[in-house]
Order: C-alpha cells, then sequence, then structure tokens
C-alpha cells in the first residue's frame, strides 16, 4: 500500500508541467497507477457461488443455532412422555431421647410411584413431538433464508467488480477523447475550455474509480460475514450470473410454494400439536394415582408391610379445566388462523417475486440488445463528429457519460435480475422448475 501512495505522489507532481502533450501523458500513468491500486490486495481468483454456499452452510452461526435448537426439542418428548421418578422415603416414629433410631417404636421404609391416567403421558410427549416438527422446519427457513441472502451478497460483489471495470474501460475512453480535445487545442480547432473540460473529466472519472474499489472491500465484507469469516479474509472475483429463462406459469409457481414452503410446514406441524393439546386437555380432567409400598421395623414387636394407593380428585375445581379447554381450544384456532395467513402471505410473496424476475428480465433484455448498441453507436458518430468540427464538446460529453450510465445500467440489470431469481427461490421454498425443453 506505502508503493501506491509513492507512484501517486509521484505522478500527481508530473502533473504540474508545463507542456499539454506532458500533462496528457501524465494523467495516463496516474490512471495506470490508480487501477494498479484498485486491483491491490484483491485476489483474481474465480469464487464460485456453489462453493460459497456450501461453506456459509456449514459455518453460519444462524444455521448451527436452528440445529441445535431443533436437537434440544427432538430430545423433550422421551422426556415428558415417561412417568416421575419413583420415591423412596423412610420415616421414623416414637425415636427416643437418645435419637438411637433402632429403638424408635417404628421404622418406616417406603417406595412409591405416581401413576397419571393412561394417555396424559403419551399426549404430552405427541405434543412435544410436533413442537421439535415446528424446530425442525425453522432449520430448513434458516437455511433458505441463508441461501437468498448469500446469493443476493454474492450478486453485489460481481456488481462492484463489473462496476469496477466499467468504469475502467470507460476512463480509457474519457482519456482518447482528453487527447483528441488536447490536440485540437494545440492545432487552434478547438478552445482551451474543451481540454480543460476533459480534464475535469478524467479526474471525475478517477475518482469515480477510487470509489468503485472501496466500494468492493464494503460488499466483500458483507459476504464474509454471512460466512463468518474475518471482513478483510481475500476473496475472489465472483463469476457471472447466468439465470435461466422462467417459463413456469405464476399458478404453477405458487402451487409450488405452497406444498415445499418450510414455513407452512411448520405451521401444519403447529396446528398438530394444539390438536393434542386440545386432547390432552380434555384427558387431563382424569384423576391421576399414586401407588406406594412399606416395610415396617418396629421396635419390640413383630415387623411388617404396609401399602397405600391415592388419587386425585380433579372434578372439586372443574373451572380450572374448563380453562384449560378452552385456552387449548384458543390456540388451535390461533394456529389454523396462522395457517391461512402464512398462505396469503406465501401467495403474495411468489406474485411480487415472479413479477421483479419478470422485470429484471425484460431490463436486461432492452439493454442488451437495444440500449447498449444504441449508445455505443451513439458515442462513435458523435466522436467522429467532434474530430471533424461538426460536433461540440459538450455533447461529446454528454454521449460519454451517457454510455457510462448504460453499461452500469446493463451490468446492474444483470445482477438485478439474478437477485430477483434468488428471492423468487426463497419464495418457492426451493429451485425453480427447470425451463421446458421445446423441439
Amino acid at each position: 500500500m506505502h508503493w501506491w501512495f509513492r507512484v501517486r505522489t509521484a505522478e500527481v507532481r508530473i502533473c504540474w508541467l508545463n507542456s499539454r502533450r506532458s500533462r496528457l501523458a501524465a494523467w495516463l500513468v496516474v490512471g495506470t497507477a490508480v487501477s494498479a491500486a484498485v486491483a491491490w490486495g484483491q485476489s483474481t481468483e474465480p469464487l464460485r457461488l456453489a462453493d460459497v454456499l456450501d461453506i456459509a452452510r456449514q459455518t453460519n452461526p444462524q444455521i448451527d443455532a436452528a440445529r441445535e435448537n431443533a436437537a434440544a426439542l427432538r430430545a423433550v418428548p422421551a422426556q415428558v412422555s415417561s412417568y416421575d421418578d419413583p420415591t423412596l422415603s423412610w420415616e421414623g416414629w416414637d425415636i427416643p431421647d437418645s435419637l438411637n433410631v433402632g429403638q424408635a417404636q417404628n421404622n418406616i421404609f417406603r417406595l412409591a410411584q405416581k401413576v397419571p391416567w393412561p394417555g396424559k403421558r403419551t399426549l404430552a410427549g405427541t405434543v412435544a413431538a410436533h413442537t421439535a416438527d415446528v424446530a425442525q422446519e425453522d432449520v430448513r427457513v434458516a437455511q433458505l433464508d441463508l441461501d437468498a441472502t448469500v446469493k443476493r451478497a454474492y450478486y453485489d460483489l460481481w456488481l462492484t467488480y463489473q462496476t469496477r471495470d466499467i468504469l475502467g474501460r470507460d476512463k480509457q475512453l474519457v482519456e482518447r477523447v482528453a487527447h483528441t480535445a488536447e490536440q485540437r487545442y494545440g492545432t487552434g480547432e478547438a478552445p482551451q475550455t474543451d481540454a480543460l473540460r476533459a480534464q475535469v473529466e478524467l479526474t471525475h472519472m478517477t475518482i469515480q474509480l477510487e470509489s468503485a474499489a472501496l466500494a468492493i472491500d464494503t460488499a466483500a465484507a458483507e459476504l464474509n460475514a454471512l460466512l463468518s469469516r474475518p471482513s478483510d479474509e481475500p476473496l475472489g472475483v465472483p463469476e457471472g450470473p447466468t439465470p435461466r429463462p422462467l417459463d413456469a406459469s405464476i399458478d404453477s409457481l405458487t402451487d409450488l410454494a405452497l406444498q415445499q414452503r418450510p414455513e407452512l410446514a411448520a405451521q401444519r406441524a403447529a396446528i398438530a400439536r394444539e390438536q393434542s393439546g386440545v386432547e390432552l386437555a380434555a384427558i387431563n380432567r382424569r384423576p391421576d394415582f399414586e401407588f406406594s409400598v412399606g416395610r415396617f421395623v418396629n421396635y419390640g414387636h413383630n415387623d411388617g408391610f404396609g401399602a397405600m394407593a391415592s388419587v386425585t380428585v380433579p372434578f372439586i375445581y372443574t373451572s380450572k379445566y374448563d380453562a384449560g379447554s378452552a385456552e387449548a381450544r384458543a390456540r388451535l384456532a390461533t394456529a389454523e388462523a396462522e395457517l391461512r395467513r402464512w398462505q396469503d402471505r406465501v401467495r403474495r410473496e411468489v406474485a411480487q417475486a415472479y413479477a421483479r424476475v419478470r422485470t429484471a428480465a425484460l431490463q436486461h433484455g432492452l439493454t442488451t440488445g437495444t440500449h447498449v448498441p444504441q449508445a455505443e453507436q451513439a458515442l462513435r458518430v458523435t466522436e467522429g463528429a467532434y474530430q471533424s468540427g461538426s460536433a461540440d464538446f459538450p455533447a461529446l460529453l454528454d454521449t460519454l457519460r451517457n454510455i457510462e450510465a448504460v453499461h452500469l445500467q446493463h451490468v446492474g440489470a444483470e445482477a438485478e435480475w439474478a437477485k430477483a431469481n434468488a428471492d423468487l427461490e426463497r419464495a418457492v421454498g426451493g429451485e425453480l422448475p427447470s425451463p421446458t425443453v421445446r423441439p
């Protein structure tokens, strides 16, 4: 980096030379130095999207958290469906003042076990299993979200590289025009203002080129964050997007989304959980039992055994169980309403993403087939006209700025098309259907 600053300082000093040709040569050298600085410290190795997605799925903490949460909830059903631990107790009755428990009137060793009404523990395990199903679908949601975010960041990074390259190429056009203006000024065919305005435009392009290099660093930091890596970790140059033609209808994509979106599967699992909850609330009205057996060790008397059975009396507080059933039914109605809300949301997301894909594809096609060729032809014509003296310099500058905007619009439309496809895949819940092969 120190080398770059030394080169830049040395070349800027050259700009103070009096000769117009020397000034132009100095600007060209400065441009070369800036281009080297832009590429300084950045990897030129290709960066494949598939590799980036693999790394993100393995290292992103959001995915890890979702997986671990699902694993934790998957361990709950075995716990809640089991009986409570049996209780082993000791009782001492009429212990003498000497605290010699061997001379106590009674030593009772008791083993007790609570036994819920048949089906209560099974239903509790079913409720927990459905909760784990919801968490497992949340893992798929996290994966889809991460894939879509990584793809958008990947194509944003690709766009910054393309922007830098376009500005570098367009800067060469400005240098060529500046050279022409310098020559025409030297021969008295153009005013000095043409040469000065050309130098101003060249300075503007140099600043834009430096800003494009900083934009690459910013986009790379965003992608590195998704890969759970340091923000300055070197990344290669992303490959260009290859969006496929979309010939599936919006109705078929909506049907596909309603079948495979994990949010809907999670909501269906939530409904199943609440249905089991309603059944559990009804069976909770049934009594629970407790059984125990004891061994009596009596001082001075014969030893013996004892047994005890107890049962809860839930019908004493029926209002509590009525409230529990009402809560369970309300939770079920909420889950069913949430499913309908999610279905409406999925339909809307598919429609919006579908429209963005169609719009981006249209814009990309127009810029590729019409806008870019027209802008390049206009530049050739205007530049030739200026060289022959039939066009003024402001018109040439406008044409230069227009071709820069058109080139940036072209790659922007291409990146937007790729990102819109990523959004549509997220809305559908997976990869899009392959285009139909027509004979």
